[in-house]
């Protein structure tokens, strides 16, 4: 009988092993077509406009960036022809996708949101439903991995008056806060396990290192010194003309919303143009900061102390205010969700305006979302009045409410402005007493204006 040398039993046996040994292919790496040093996240097709001077000196810096719009403006009006409603929706989608070649901007993605023609953010965010609209929001900084986010600033002043612009600066907050978290939205982490797979994405968590907001409020004063001043005036040196030039050509293919002033400026010959883009388009840009997971001072430059190296998941403080004692007032709607939004993500920092503010349409109905709160051991009864200028009109909501012990109670007060707009503000006093004291005093500024988007 005839024996294998054991030299060759041994070679056998490891060849057999492998052959039944699984190959292990490669972990794949994310997409490095995605990945972007700046992610701008706003609204509407156009809201890149007040910032793009700025995102066309990235470019020339061979920064990439990429912009994600929560709606497709479906609600703006149409200076171009009888399109509205979702097919309005699909021409400024174009509109934006032009804009943003001509900019340098490639990768440019939407989502489904509702545009909302209303200055409550608690509207835009409930048309949306808010968690939805976070996830979508998370998956696409996990697609992105952004070190930089830059989006609208979530608070009430007058000139921003956007909703939709308001809620896409919360949507852009809290995915900030929470993409890297590995807890969060586990499915889009979840590795597949189908050859065809619908529902786990394989993305991995990520940490954005820095968030900065910018707004269209009609004073400055209040923005000055809360983060960078971008200087747009420059040259660029790809292009050779002016950064605000560059914006004002981009923003030529909104003519749906704003057509007049495209074509009158496309009109001009050459000389003309960089006048007007001088003059119209050159302003500094005010960023204002929003938190750093890097170190750096809130004037410092965009990206600094920024590496290439990505960062471990940052928890985000949240800070739950105590209850107040006794009787009190507070403004809810908006405003209050402001307060409560800012604590919880550690920006009390954030500009606010000296008073409650707002602008309606003349003639239209002012509403002051209150909360009168309770925290005694007996019901009380509260008494409810306004102290407005001459000319408001219909006074609802006022009068007397029992608030039990330890509750609250919502109180809508509506009053009517005049018809005649003006350029100063109006001071609308809302006061509160109980037991013959005060308890509670809360002031609104209102301006009255020739139109705009209603209250809610």
């Amino acid at each position: 009988m005839k024996f294998l040398n054991p030299l060759c039993l041994f070679t056998l046996f490891l060849a057999q092993l492998a052959a039944q040994t699984p190959k292990t292919e490669p972990i794949p790496q994310p997409d490095r077509r995605l990945k972007t040093d700046l992610l701008l996240v706003v609204a509407h097709p156009d809201d890149e406009t007040g910032i793009s001077g700025y995102l066309a000196k990235l470019l020339d810096q061979h920064k990439h960036v990429a912009a994600v719009y929560l709606t497709h403006g479906e609600a703006g009006h149409n200076n171009m022809g009888p399109e509205r409603a979702s097919s309005l929706g699909a021409v400024r989608e174009m509109e934006l996708r032009h804009a943003m070649t001509k900019l340098g901007v490639e990768n440019v993605w939407f989502l489904d949101g509702l545009d909302t023609p209303s200055q409550n953010v608690l509207q835009s965010l409930g048309r949306w439903h808010h968690g939805a609209v976070l996830e979508e929001v998370v998956r696409i900084v996990r697609l992105t991995r952004p070190e930089v986010m830059i989006t609208w600033l979530p608070a009430v002043f007058i000139g921003e008056n956007h909703g939709d612009h308001q809620a896409s600066g919360v949507l852009a907050t809290e995915a900030f806060d929470i993409a890297g978290d590995p807890a969060v939205f586990p499915a889009q982490l979840a590795a597949p396990v189908h050859v065809n797979e619908t529902l786990l994405e394989g993305l991995r968590p990520w940490q954005p290192k820095k968030i900065y907001y910018f707004s269209d409020a009609q004073e400055s004063n209040p923005f000055k010194g809360s983060g960078p001043l971008l200087s747009v005036s420059e040259i660029s040196p790809t292009r050779k003309v002016p950064y605000g030039l560059i914006a004002m050509q981009c923003f030529g293919f909104h003519l749906t919303q704003y057509r007049k002033y495209i074509e009158t400026f496309s009109t001009l010959d050459e000389p003309g143009q960089l006048a007007k883009a001088k003059s119209d388009w050159s302003d500094p840009i005010q960023l204002t900061f929003g938190k750093s997971n890097v170190a750096g001072a809130a004037t410092d430059d965009v990206f600094a102390g920024i590496t290439p190296a990505p960062i471990e998941f940052v928890p985000h403080r949240t800070e739950v205010a105590p209850p107040q004692p006794g009787i009190s007032l507070e403004l809810a709607g908006p405003w209050g969700f402001y307060e409560t939004f800012r604590r919880a993500h550690g920006l009390e920092h954030l500009p606010k305006a000296a008073a409650p503010e707002i602008a309606i349409a003349a003639g239209s109905t002012l509403q002051i979302p209150l909360m009168l709160h309770n925290n005694t051991s007996s019901a009380k009864e509260i008494a409810l009045s306004l102290v407005v200028p001459e000319g408001w009109t219909d006074q609802t909501g006022v009068g007397s409410y029992t608030v039990p012990a330890g509750g609250e109670v919502p109180v809508l007060v509506a009053v009517t402005s005049p018809k005649t707009t003006a350029s100063a503000v109006d001071e609308i006093t809302c006061h509160t007493e109980s037991g013959g004291q005060s308890v509670g005093v809360i002031k609104m500024h209102v301006q009255r204006r020739s139109g705009g988007l209603p209250q809610n």
